[in-house]
């Protein structure tokens, strides 16, 4: 149990029985009464978001939340497979659940998880991978007055916004948080 003056920005509490991370904090004493603590969340499961007041006497629930280092290891047709390196136990996840990360899925990649009573909430991929560029247009040189791209498809369908210069077969490295091109690493 949280008291009210354990909140603070990045604390994961338990509300309802759903898990919540404060994404703002406001301590507020007026002249008169007792403190309060004004706080912003985000549903960890479904992102929805709130505001909530407590008082000094208020207790929060922790959430029964567990951060584990699985390695991706294969795709079954249905769900994707992740492996524990220390136990070898399986974990199998919905493309749902993944999103458009499962683009950026490597191999015996490291991921980190956020498990909320047993399931994944949160994947968090390698910061940055490389990627071969599969199928682009040509570049066409002419007046450019700023950083003009072009798109360029990735080996699983995934389309980018490339500059000019890359060409297909050419090696580039993407970052996971946004999805975009960040920069080529080699030449075809």
């Amino acid at each position: 149990m949280f008291s009210a003056s354990d909140l603070k920005k990045g604390l994961k509490i338990e509300i309802d029985g759903m898990p919540w991370v404060i994404t703002e904090f406001d301590f507020c004493k007026p002249g008169k009464g007792t403190a309060l603590y004004r706080c912003r969340m985000r549903n960890l499961v479904n992102g929805s978001g709130m505001e909530k007041t407590y008082r000094p006497t208020d207790k929060i629930d922790k959430p029964n939340l567990e951060e584990r280092e699985m390695y991706y290891s294969y795709f079954d047709g249905h769900h994707y497979i992740f492996s524990d390196p220390n136990t070898y136990e399986e974990m199998a996840v919905s493309a749902e659940t993944l999103g458009n990360q499962v683009y950026f899925l490597i191999e015996e990649s490291l991921c980190n998880f956020l498990l909320f009573n047993g399931e994944p909430i949160e994947i968090t991929l390698p910061t940055f991978i490389e990627k071969e560029i599969v199928d682009t247009e040509p570049g066409v040189r002419g007046d450019t007055a700023t950083n003009v791209t072009k798109p360029a498809k990735i080996d699983n369908g995934y389309e980018i916004q490339v500059p000019l210069f890359i060409n297909q077969g050419d090696i580039v490295k993407i970052d996971t948080r946004t999805g975009a091109y960040a920069e080529r690493v080699s030449k075809a």
